[in-house]
């Protein structure tokens, strides 16, 4: 007889579901729902609401301009955070993706298929929060730049493991004569944490407002390909004009920062 956790599970195939790209801050709100403590029972604590989304249309628009018509998504967090914390977001939706289906794995290994990508939305602070986002990503950045030291008393302080043992400055000598020019690939540079490059870049830009690649190689010791990455992300590339060949960041994130 066959066993039938081999087999996938694709009762949920044809179900619509949303693929959407949102801040750190929102995917931990969403996965760490804050419970109330008023609650009377486990189950609704676990069914308590994080976010709301809301669906905007406007019926005065002709439906041919696509762009004004076009359903406009918002989405607004309900917990119960303080700060600096932006509760509402702007969800730009697009089609126009190759086609993609969700996929889940139990701890016995049994796979099914969850359902179909419907639509991909990409989060960004809505308007009446981009000042709040903006004081937000400067705490960020300076936080991050500000590396804790510490110092570490040694038990053997006698200098015995510092010192060079026979024939290990002969080796030393022999193998740099060996070793080739170095020089500088992107193999040889470790990739940050994504939010924590994020952060340098928005310093990066506050010091000045355009950069060439190279320069940002340069400044943050990064992957060539990974920095493409984030400046896609964040950034628009001036073809032409007196700032031809380098980077600024989008009009959104120019207001956070200012």
């Amino acid at each position: 007889m066959e066993n039938k956790d081999n087999y996938l599970e694709t009762s949920k195939a044809e179900r619509s579901v949303w693929l959407m790209k949102c801040p750190g801050l929102v995917s931990r709100s969403l996965k760490a729902p804050q419970l109330s403590s008023s609650s009377s029972s486990s189950s609704a604590s676990s069914s308590q609401a994080v976010a709301k989304v809301i669906l905007s249309i406007d019926p005065r628009v002709s439906s041919d301009d696509n762009d004004s018509s076009s359903p406009q998504f918002t989405m607004e967090l309900v917990g119960t955070e303080t700060g600096d914390v932006p509760k509402r977001y702007s969800m730009d939706m697009t089609k126009d993706f190759v086609p993609m289906s969700v996929f889940s794995e139990t701890s016995q290994g049994k796979l099914a298929v969850e359902g179909k990508i419907l639509n991909k939305f990409d989060m960004r602070p809505h308007d009446e929060n981009i000042e709040n986002y903006g004081k937000l990503c400067r705490e960020r950045t300076n936080k991050s730049m500000n590396k804790s030291r510490q110092i570490q008393v040694i038990d053997n302080d006698n200098g015995t493991h510092m010192r060079p043992m026979p024939g290990m400055i002969i080796a030393a000598v022999f193998n740099e004569k060996k070793k080739a020019p170095a020089k500088t690939s992107d193999t040889k540079r470790t990739r940050r944490d994504r939010g924590e490059m994020e952060d340098i870049m928005f310093k990066l830009f506050e010091r000045q407002s355009n950069w060439t690649l190279r320069q940002l190689i340069q400044e943050t010791d990064q992957p060539e390909q990974f920095l493409k990455d984030i400046l896609k992300d964040l950034c628009i590339y001036n073809n032409k004009g007196t700032n031809q060949g380098t980077y600024e960041l989008k009009p959104e994130y120019k207001k956070a920062t200012d």
